[in-house]
Parts: structure tokens; C-alpha cells; sequence
């Protein structure tokens, strides 16, 4: 039995979060330029993307381009850079009713991509089906640290007092605001850990690592991972006697 029949559609995550890894160690086992990997995981982002709104998954968060990602070679950064301005095909999106949305520091990005992801975002805004996000220019850390900027400019403006600062205020001040938390977080290319990405929102999302590279992590990947999700008992600190 493949694992997508053994997939039970009515416990679908609702949000999955992506760490894509792997693309330039799966282009060097080729004896290619790691360009040729990222275009190759490019492709697998279109697949998985289509695959997991068939699914019935609501938001997939893809972790694209750190902020750190910007301490890479220069020429290597400009190739992912036209690669993103030439992989945003507004067509697949209408065609399969998803949205899309952009969370990080965009104003980074060179101003001819974040034209073209901004249109993106507001052709598919009325789009009712799965949201697609990108992190671009993201982290973590650098998210936490603006939330915590702007509440400490309402608290001086006298709008808000430190005893209203709550973990929902604090959501709410997130580039995440609009969107649930992770259900399920999946890391491939072998690496366990999270990478500056969603640390707040991952609190009690379910974490699933893989050593297939990213160009490889097609749809029965994803099958699997869902299936492993889906065998898990999710307590959010509770015991099992209380859940069930």
C-alpha cells in the first residue's frame, strides 16, 4: 500500500512549514554547479505545492531565503534571485485556486523581484483555496526582534502597557498574524535542526526530518511525512488520559 492511501484525509495538518535543504549537496553528488540544484528544487516546489493543496493542506509555508542566506557567495545570491523572479508563475496559482504571500524583510530584495512577488500577491489575493508563503530574507530572530520593536513603540506612545503584553498581542505583531501555527514542520536534506525559522510559531509543531535532498522530496515524500504526522498523539502539554 503506497502511503497515500494510507493518508486519512480528514486529518490533514492544516499548516505545514518547510525547511527545503539539500539543493547543493544534491547538485555536487551530480558534479553540477549548486545553481543547477536550486533550479532543480524550484521544480520540486511547484510539485509539492500543487500536491499539497490536492491534499486539502489550508497554508505551506516554504522556508526560501534566510536572512543569513545573504552572507552567501555574491553571484550565487543573484542566481537564486533571478531564479525566484523566474519561478513565480501566477497562472499555476489561479489555475489551482492558491493564494500567495510573502513574510520577511522583502525590502532586501532587488526592487524587479519584489514587484513582481508583490503583483503576485495581489492577483491571487481573492484566490479561496490553499495559501502559499514564502519566507524570503527571514528569520526567526529577526521577526521576534520587530514584534518586540513595535510593541515597545506603543507602550511609549502610552497606546499600550506592559501588563497588555501577552503571547497574543505578541502573535498578533508577527509577519505570521494571518495564519495558524505549524501544524507540521518537514526538514530534508538530513539536517536536524530549525534554522532561525518559525521559532516562535513551532512551539508545539509536529518535527519530521528526512535525508532526501529537496530536488528529490517529490509527492510520495510528502505522503510519508503526513502519514508519520498522522500516527503521532499531539498533547500540547496535556496527558494522554485528557485528550482522549
Amino acid at each position: 500500500m503506497s502511503y497515500k492511501e494510507q493518508i486519512d484525509l480528514n486529518r490533514i495538518p492544516k499548516h505545514v512549514a518547510i525547511i527545503m535543504d539539500g539543493n547543493g549537496r544534491w547538485a555536487k553528488q551530480r558534479g553540477r554547479e549548486r545553481s543547477f540544484g536550486h533550479q532543480a528544487g524550484a521544480e520540486t516546489v511547484h510539485i509539492i505545492t500543487e500536491e499539497a493543496a490536492r491534499l486539502g493542506v489550508k497554508f505551506l509555508t516554504l522556508y526560501t531565503f534566510s536572512t543569513e542566506n545573504w552572507n552567501r557567495p555574491s553571484d550565487e545570491v543573484a542566481a537564486l534571485m533571478s531564479l525566484l523572479f523566474d519561478s513565480i508563475e501566477e497562472e499555476t496559482f489561479m489555475k489551482n485556486n492558491i493564494s500567495f504571500r510573502i513574510i520577511g524583510d522583502i525590502n532586501k530584495l532587488p526592487e524587479n523581484v519584489r514587484k513582481r512577488l508583490n503583483a503576485c500577491v495581489e492577483r491571487t489575493s481573492k484566490n479561496t483555496g490553499m495559501c502559499l508563503v514564502l519566507a524570503l530574507s527571514y528569520s526567526a530572530r529577526w521577526e521576534i526582534t520587530e514584534a518586540a520593536r513595535q510593541i515597545a513603540t506603543l507602550v511609549q506612545k502610552g497606546e499600550m502597557t506592559p501588563e497588555e503584553i501577552t503571547s497574543e498581542s505578541i502573535q498578533t505583531h508577527l509577519t505570521t498574524n494571518f495564519m495558524p501555527d505549524p501544524d507540521l514542520l518537514i526538514r530534508t536534506g538530513g539536517e536536524i535542526r530549525l534554522s532561525n525559522y518559525l521559532l516562535w510559531q513551532c512551539a508545539y509543531s509536529e518535527l519530521y526530518f528526512c535525508e532526501t535532498f529537496w530536488p528529490d522530496f517529490k509527492e510520495e515524500e510528502l505522503h510519508k511525512a503526513i502519514c508519520d504526522y498522522q500516527r503521532r498523539e499531539r498533547r500540547f502539554g496535556k496527558t494522554s488520559e485528557q485528550i482522549s
